[in-house]
């Protein structure tokens, strides 16, 4: 369905029953990367799987991605959908979302999965981050077109919203007394060879966050959750969300 929300045309989907779970693709992904857990896990939970601002089907009027703006829609879209409590499930940018959503409506967010999520934009990503638009190949573009059927012109502003994190020091901006407001019990995972956000950055966030817990992929980079890692994180987060 998609559904005007926030001024955002919202692209989203519901499978299954039972207790409330948001699933939030990392920045440049869609709603469709997490297909391969639906099956399973809709018969466990009710599945809201949203394509963010300006990715998949969803779009974007203002041009520029903030991780805050994205937690505005997710909550229009779960007042929609006449959702109080629920749980959350989040890769990268999406969980930065989450921890956007669980400072900002703590009684609503029982428990979540944090997976790469930073608490904010350290020093040693933003040149990266800056040069990421000029590192794409063109099997990453063609990864990207598969995503996105706005085509060339939302992958680029898309891009430039990743370039402008660079700049950024409001949106992602958590200090340790304002993730200790967090009420929800957080699955924080992070591998340690991420080249973004060093390890160092979740044990801050798990020591802040009261009701915490902490899984540290060995030789594990941004997002290490894939491969040979799935079965084992799908088993271990699913029993945590439970």
């Amino acid at each position: 369905m998609i559904e005007t929300l926030n001024g955002v045309q919202l692209y989203y989907e519901v499978h299954g029953s039972g207790e409330p779970l948001i699933l939030l693709h990392g920045f440049g992904g869609c709603s469709q990367d997490w297909s391969p857990l639906i099956p399973d896990w809709s018969k466990s939970f009710q599945l809201i799987v949203a394509d963010m601002r300006g990715h998949g089907r969803s779009n974007n009027p203002s041009k520029v991605f903030r991780h805050q703006d994205s937690a505005a829609d997710i909550l229009a879209l779960l007042d929609h959908l006449k959702i109080g409590t629920f749980k959350g499930l989040g890769v990268s940018g999406g969980g930065n979302v989450l921890l956007h959503l669980a400072t900002q409506q703590p009684e609503r967010v029982e428990a979540m999965v944090l997976v790469s999520a930073t608490s904010y934009f350290p020093a040693k990503a933003r040149p990266i981050m800056r040069q990421y638009p000029n590192s794409l190949t063109e099997q990453d573009w063609e990864m990207m077109r598969r995503r996105h059927p706005g085509g060339d012109a939302q992958i680029k502003a898309l891009l430039a919203s990743t370039a402008s994190f660079a700049d950024s020091y409001d949106d992602m901006n958590f200090t340790p007394p304002y993730l200790s407001t967090i009420q929800a019990r957080t699955l924080i995972v992070q591998g340690d060879r991420d080249p973004l956000y060093p390890v160092e950055i979740s044990v801050e966030i798990a020591k802040a966050i009261p009701r915490s817990s902490l899984w540290i992929v060995p030789n594990g980079g941004h997002g290490p959750i894939g491969g040979e890692r799935w079965p084992e994180f799908t088993k271990t987060a699913a029993a945590f969300l439970k």
